[in-house]
């Protein structure tokens, strides 16, 4: 199992980090990149909803707001247990909240494993996955999102997002083969 990174891009060949903020739900982002102001936006949530603003949620929220890399439980517990006591309980507890919250997303299954990634403050955009190396390539396509609006209107549908992926071997796992 590779070691969750929080500043990892060896497994993301092209980063999309542009602001988007009309698409979540915290109320507006902070500047991209402040991990401090986009904390302070997830405890506003929490509170605005009722919830309790624990130490482990913030410290769950903080790691995956530093983080830039896709990411399963498995990763972000073994990460998290070396800074902070925490338990598996814990953080599948908290997904749900970071979910509704705009702050994460589910990416993909994968061996029985919901594979996440940070979302807060980044452009909406589609995953190119090679199905032997797990390499995973992020590409934006804005021609889905007008599909999406003409489907959707078409057939008088209210989107509530989109998924695109691409399952195959990436240019380096089809060099090898030859």
């Amino acid at each position: 199992m590779k070691e969750f990174n929080e500043n990892a891009y060896e497994n993301i060949r092209k980063p999309v980090i542009k602001g988007r903020a009309e698409a979540l739900s915290l109320k507006s982002p902070p500047p991209k990149g402040d991990v401090l102001l986009e904390l302070k936006a997830f405890r506003d949530f929490l509170r605005d909803r009722g919830y309790r603003v624990t130490k482990e949620r913030e410290a769950i929220a903080e790691t995956i707001l530093r983080n830039r890399d896709h990411f399963d439980v498995d990763e972000l517990f073994l990460s998290l247990r070396t800074k902070t006591p925490i338990s598996k309980a814990s953080i599948y507890r908290a997904i749900p909240l970071l979910i509704e919250s705009g702050v994460l997303a589910e990416v993909y299954l994968e061996n029985g494993h919901m594979h996440y990634e940070r979302v807060y403050g980044r452009e909406h955009h589609s995953h190119l996955r090679c199905v032997k190396c797990h390499s995973i390539l992020e590409f934006s396509a804005p021609e889905l999102t007008t599909i999406e609006k003409r489907i959707t209107k078409q057939e008088g549908f209210k989107s509530e997002g989109h998924k695109f992926e691409i399952w195959g071997l990436c240019a380096a796992c089809q060099a090898e083969k030859n």
